[in-house]
């Protein structure tokens, strides 16, 4: 059965299929290869709301939206009415067709400030910044939170009232507690209770990891869409099967070994033109790690070697190398 499209304001998303966004990680070669594999939509990184640091070279990466395909969906964090609001008319000069906040990330860096899911906790400033966001900005404003600060306050259900009650179009809710960070497994009775208490879209978020996993949450949930984040990590092909699964269709045939290695190594040099050679050797060293955990025992000390090498040339060369001794043997056409 082919799922709906997602519709946020005058955006239709299809499919219903959207990349989380995750600090580090979302960048734009990352984004783009998620969409190009399959997913709707893809969510860049968090951005501060305090616009004095976006000097910086991570903020200006993370605004970078160049040749992206759209709906440009970009993420703020912070706990001030009045930054976020100007951080949401900034990032909308700058081309978001989407603004997204975060009320999700565990992080202790970001909860000690108040940001992020400790922002759960204060339920009236929830509602000022969510007024104060969608009053500013005439793109459509979405949130993504948690299901509550802890195992004893799930306050998700309220939090979506007051979100719909202040103009937000769709909200994305990760099946655990700040509590919880990323640890045990993922729970959707309270998902499932949120979207019977709004009219807006709900997408659900954690542990989203199959096509068969997919459909199982939106059946029990009653979900408008997914989002996945960690499980992509190292196999953003993951993104072609929850595609057709969504659209009614046929598992997709599974990518040839040539085909995985080109686009690995795609990934890699985009990540080093993007983010320059110093930069992106560091920033690729991660995703090389994610890629090759799914390659077996064999690749440990491929990836030993590679977390070494400094230089991006060289990094390509010998990924190369490990991709042609860790993947089944077939001829290659370049």
């Amino acid at each position: 059965m082919r799922r709906p499209a997602l519709v946020i304001g005058p955006h239709s998303i299809d499919p219903p299929l959207v990349l989380a966004p995750m600090a580090g990680v979302t960048d734009r070669p990352y984004r783009s290869l998620c969409r190009h594999m399959g997913a709707g939509l893809a969510v860049s990184e968090m951005i501060t709301s305090q616009t004095h640091l976006w000097h910086s070279r991570k903020t200006r990466s993370r605004m970078d939206h160049h040749g992206e395909p759209g709906p440009i969906a970009v993420q703020i964090a912070g706990t001030e009415p009045e930054q976020m609001a100007e951080a949401a008319r900034l990032n909308v000069a700058h081309g978001a067709e989407i603004i997204d906040i975060n009320m999700g990330c565990p992080a202790k860096k970001v909860c000690n400030r108040a940001a992020g899911s400790a922002l759960m906790r204060d339920e009236l400033l929830v509602a000022r910044i969510l007024e104060a966001v969608v009053e500013a900005v005439e793109v459509p404003v979405t949130l993504k939170m948690r299901t509550g600060w802890d195992a004893r306050n799930r306050n998700a259900p309220r939090i979506a009232r007051i979100a719909e009650e202040a103009g937000i179009r769709a909200l994305t809710v990760h099946g655990r507690t700040r509590a919880d960070g990323y640890r045990g497994a993922a729970e959707y009775e309270t998902l499932a209770e949120v979207v019977q208490q709004v009219g807006i879209p709900v997408i659900a978020n954690g542990d989203i990891d199959s096509a068969d996993k997919a459909l199982a949450v939106l059946e029990q949930t009653g979900a408008a869409a997914i989002m996945v984040g960690r499980a992509a990590q190292g196999r953003p092909w993951l993104f072609r099967s929850l595609a057709a699964a969504l659209r009614g269709l046929p598992p997709p045939l599974p990518l040839s070994a040539c085909e995985r290695q080109q686009i690995i190594l795609g990934h890699i040099a985009e990540l080093h033109a993007f983010h320059g050679p110093i930069q992106g050797v560091r920033i690729a060293r991660k995703h090389i790690g994610w890629y090759l955990s799914y390659m077996g025992p064999a690749a440990r000390d491929w990836r030993a070697r590679l977390m070494r090498i400094e230089a991006p040339q060289v990094q390509l060369d010998v990924l190369r190398q490990a991709l042609d001794a860790l993947l089944p043997a077939e001829e290659c056409v370049a």
